[in-house]
């Protein structure tokens, strides 16, 4: 499994005092929140334990009229839920600026992460 720092991605770590608010205002939906946001620099949101090979592929090739990415919750053996072996499969979903969403990914399998 690759961690976004295996593929160049780096963080400033801020920890506001209402991550609620914060989240609604970049339009993250409650549905589609998880413990984790990421901004980058050109304005996409990462939410939750994206794995790092699929924020790749979006930032190569965004899709029209994306917000960003999001994995709902912190399924267990996602990226940075590692427990014992485990894995519950999950969804990444895409995010649209219009408020609207699909699935981008369905993750089956923690090889395919």
């Amino acid at each position: 499994m690759e961690y976004m720092s295996d593929k160049g991605y780096h963080a400033l770590i801020h920890h506001p005092e209402n991550l609620t608010a914060v989240k609604s205002s970049l339009g993250i939906d409650s549905e589609y929140q998880s413990c984790h946001t990421a901004v980058f620099e050109n304005g996409y949101v990462m939410e939750g334990h994206v794995p790092a090979k699929f924020v790749t592929q979006f930032m190569i090739n965004p899709p029209d009229g994306a917000l960003g990415l999001a994995v709902p919750g912190m399924p267990v053996g996602s990226p940075g839920m590692e427990m014992e072996g485990r894995f519950r499969p999950y969804n990444i979903y895409l995010l649209k600026k219009d408020g609207s969403t699909e699935v981008y990914a369905s993750v089956e399998s923690a090889d395919q992460q």
